[in-house]
């Protein structure tokens, strides 16, 4: 059983930072594709980022600039770095594996407040 576990969220002022943690417990972590949703109260789940298992990666426009996903195969993680934070950024995030089979992580809050 794939197991993703998420670290790194919290509270932080508009303009701070964030990053966000997803370690995976598969050996196999190279081939996966990994990225990030987020769902915030009342409104559906979006893709945030992703990166592929060749380090291409994607951003939702929402946060094209501010945001940027990484990964490092030898520790089997994945990163989510969030600068300029905006109060629309709040809610909470999930990391994800495609193996294709698609696991989650149990979530973490990022809240932005002023």
């Amino acid at each position: 059983q794939v197991q993703l576990v998420e670290s790194g969220g919290g509270l932080v002022q508009p303009g701070g930072s964030l990053r966000l943690s997803c370690k995976v417990s598969d050996r196999h972590f190279s081939i996966f594709d990994m990225g990030w949703y987020r769902q915030a109260p009342g409104k559906e789940r979006e893709l945030v980022a992703d990166i592929s298992s060749d380090f291409s990666k994607n951003y939702a426009d929402a946060v094209k600039g501010r945001f940027t996903i990484s990964r490092d195969n030898a520790k089997n993680t994945v990163w989510l770095q969030m600068n300029s934070l905006k109060p629309e950024d709040t809610a909470v995030y999930y990391c994800f594996a495609v193996s294709p089979r698609t696991y989650w992580g149990q979530g973490t809050q990022v809240t932005v407040y002023s």
